[in-house]
C-alpha cells in the first residue's frame, strides 16, 4: 500500500471517528495524540508534511486502520455480538454498569471495539496495557480528549468532571482481571464520582470472576462494593451446558465465515480447520484460515 493510499484510509476513518466523538475538535485531536492545528489541516484535506511517517502509522494503529491490502473484515451479527451489544446499549443509555465473565475467543473484544467505533462518547480500554491506577485513568482521560498530563489529582478531577457534562458516556474495561488492586479501587472511586452519569462495562474471562470471588471471600477492601456497583452478577453470553455451548459457538463461527469468505469457499471445511480442544471453533483461527483463500 502506498503512503497516499494509507493516508486516504486514515482520513476516512478519522471522519468516522470524529462523527462519534462527542467533544470539540480540540479534544478530538488530543485523544489522537496530535494538536488541533494538525487535525484542522488534515480535516481540510491537507495531508502533506502535517505529520511524520511514524505519526501517521501511530494514527493508523489508534484508529484500527490496517496497513495491508487485506479485505476489510465484515461484522457478523452473532449471538454473542447481539448479547454484548444489548448490554452495552443499556449501560450507556441508563448510566449503569455490568460485568461479563465468559470464555475467551468468543468475540467479546471485536464486539466491544465495534460498539466503540459506532457509538458516541464511548471509550474502550485494554486493561492489560494500562494495569496501574495512574496509567488507567490517564489513558481514559486522553481517550475522552481530557488533559492527561500533569498532576494525577488534576487529571482525575478533570476526567470525573468532564464525564458529568457529556451525553451518556460509557467506559468499556476489557481484560479487567489484569488491573492491579489500586486500579480496581480507582474504578470504584470514578463510579462514585460519576454515578448515573456514566456507564461502565467490565469484561474478562473466567479469571476475572475468580479474582473477584476470591477477593470478596478474603474480605479484601473494595471488592464487595465494586461487585455491588456492577450489578452483583457475573454475566455470561455463552450457555453453561457443554452441548449448548458447542452449538452456539459453532453457529457463531459459521456466521463469521459466511460474512467474510468468498462465495466459492467450503464453509464446513473452514469450520473444521478452526476446531480446537473440545471440538470448539477458534474465532481467531477463522481470520488466519480465511486469509489463505481471500
Amino acid at each position: 500500500m502506498t503512503t497516499i493510499e494509507l493516508k486516504s484510509k486514515i482520513v476516512i476513518q478519522l471522519q468516522q471517528s470524529r462523527s462519534v466523538f462527542g467533544g470539540s475538535d480540540k479534544k478530538f485531536a488530543t485523544s489522537l495524540g496530535i494538536n488541533n492545528a494538525q487535525y484542522s489541516r488534515i480535516k481540510n484535506g491537507d495531508t502533506e508534511k502535517v505529520l511524520s511517517d511514524a505519526n501517521w502509522i501511530s494514527l493508523a494503529r489508534r484508529l484500527g486502520v490496517t496497513l495491508s491490502d487485506a479485505p476489510e473484515w465484515k461484522t457478523a451479527k452473532t449471538p454473542v455480538f447481539e448479547f454484548i451489544t444489548a448490554q452495552l446499549e443499556k449501560c450507556q443509555k441508563e448510566g449503569v454498569s455490568a460485568l461479563l465473565c465468559d470464555l475467551s475467543d468468543i468475540g467479546k473484544i471485536y464486539t466491544a471495539k465495534y460498539y466503540t467505533k459506532t457509538h458516541k462518547n464511548v471509550v474502550y480500554v485494554d486493561c492489560s496495557q494500562v494495569k496501574s491506577k495512574q496509567r488507567l485513568i490517564r489513558y481514559i482521560a486522553k481517550e475522552f480528549g481530557v488533559t492527561s498530563g500533569g498532576r494525577y489529582a488534576d487529571v482525575y478531577e478533570g476526567l470525573s468532571c468532564y464525564l458529568k457534562t457529556i451525553h451518556t458516556p460509557l467506559i468499556i474495561l476489557d481484560e479487567a482481571g489484569d488491573l492491579d488492586y489500586a486500579a480496581f479501587l480507582e474504578i470504584k472511586a470514578l463510579w462514585n464520582a460519576t454515578e448515573m452519569c456514566c456507564g461502565f462495562y467490565m469484561m474478562g474471562a473466567e479469571g476475572l470472576e475468580e479474582k473477584i470471588r476470591r477477593s470478596i471471600s478474603c474480605k479484601k477492601v473494595g471488592y464487595a462494593e465494586l461487585f455491588s456497583r456492577f450489578g452483583k452478577r457475573y454475566g455470561k453470553a455463552v450457555p453453561y451446558a457443554g452441548e449448548e455451548c458447542e452449538k452456539m459457538l459453532r453457529v457463531t463461527a459459521i456466521l463469521i465465515i459466511k460474512a467474510n469468505a468468498p462465495d466459492n469457499v467450503n464453509i464446513q471445511k473452514i469450520l473444521t480447520q478452526t476446531l480446537g480442544e473440545g471440538k470448539l471453533p477458534s474465532l481467531r483461527r477463522i481470520y488466519k484460515e480465511l486469509s489463505k483463500v481471500n
